[in-house]
Parts: structure tokens; C-alpha cells; sequence
């Protein structure tokens, strides 16, 4: 599986999003500080607002929030609907015995290797990152501005 620039750029701007403690965030602001082409973050938000992962507010001081708390939002919720299901291959090969070599390979490598993948990604949530930003952050005596 290959995580494109989409999906990239969905994560770093819903992590962007989960660190700012207050009120909607423009993806104008969200575009600058990540170095993301705000024409990505349209497209990519689109999806994810129609996901239930973000809402939108309209208005002069209109934007993004997160819809739940960030801890209920995963990396492979976000990432899945920017890039789909995750797949390490394509389509398994038929077999009219079912036992192809292509079938061994399915049930034993692929299928138990995009397991893992889900297991990890949706382990991952968005406030468990932005703590381990943030712990990072505070070690290198660095500070995120908003």
C-alpha cells in the first residue's frame, strides 16, 4: 500500500487541527503553518467533513473542527477515506481448486499483512499523536505557534 500526497496531507492537516485547542481553524491558516497547497486541503476536507470527521462553521471567523474529540479519530479512519480500504496488493488471482499459489499467498501474506496495517493505523489516534507531538516538542524546547 502507498500512501499518496492526499493522505499525507489529510493527517497532517487533521493533526494540525487536533492541536489547536480553540475554535473553527481556516484551512487558509492550516495550509501555511503544514506547507500544504490550500487547493489540497478543499478536496481533501470535502471528504472528510462528508465522513463525519471534521465540521464545517460559515462565517467571517467560519473554518474546521474536529466533529468528535480527537482520541475517537484515527489515523486509518482519516486515511481511509482519502485513500480507500488498505490493500498491500491487487486482486487475488482465481483458483478453481482454491488452492493456488495465489490463494497461499492471499490467506497467508497479504490478508494477515493488511490486518497489521488496519491494526496499527487505527491504533493511532489523533490526540495520541498530538501528545506525542507535543511531548517532542517540549524536548527540543520548540514552540507551536497558532
Amino acid at each position: 500500500m502507498r500512501i499518496t500526497a492526499k493522505g499525507r496531507y489529510a493527517l497532517l492537516a487533521m493533526l494540525d487541527l487536533s492541536l489547536v485547542a480553540v475554535g473553527p481553524v481556516s484551512l487558509g491558516s492550516i495550509a501555511e503553518r503544514q506547507n500544504i497547497p490550500q487547493n489540497y486541503l478543499e478536496q481533501v476536507f470535502a471528504g472528510l467533513r462528508k465522513a463525519g470527521l471534521v465540521a464545517g462553521v460559515k462565517g467571517a471567523q467560519g473554518g474546521y473542527t474536529l466533529a468528535r474529540p480527537a482520541s475517537q479519530i484515527t489515523a486509518g479512519q482519516v486515511l481511509r477515506v482519502v485513500e480507500g480500504e488498505f490493500w498491500p496488493v491487487g486482486e487475488v488471482m482465481a483458483s478453481e481448486d482454491g488452492v493456488g499459489a495465489a490463494v497461499v499467498l492471499h490467506e497467508l501474506v497479504f490478508e494477515p499483512m493488511r490486518a497489521c496495517m488496519n491494526d496499527l493505523l487505527d491504533g493511532l489516534s489523533l490526540g495520541f499523536l498530538a501528545g506525542e507531538f507535543s511531548k517532542r516538542q517540549k524536548g527540543i524546547g520548540a514552540m507551536y505557534y497558532i
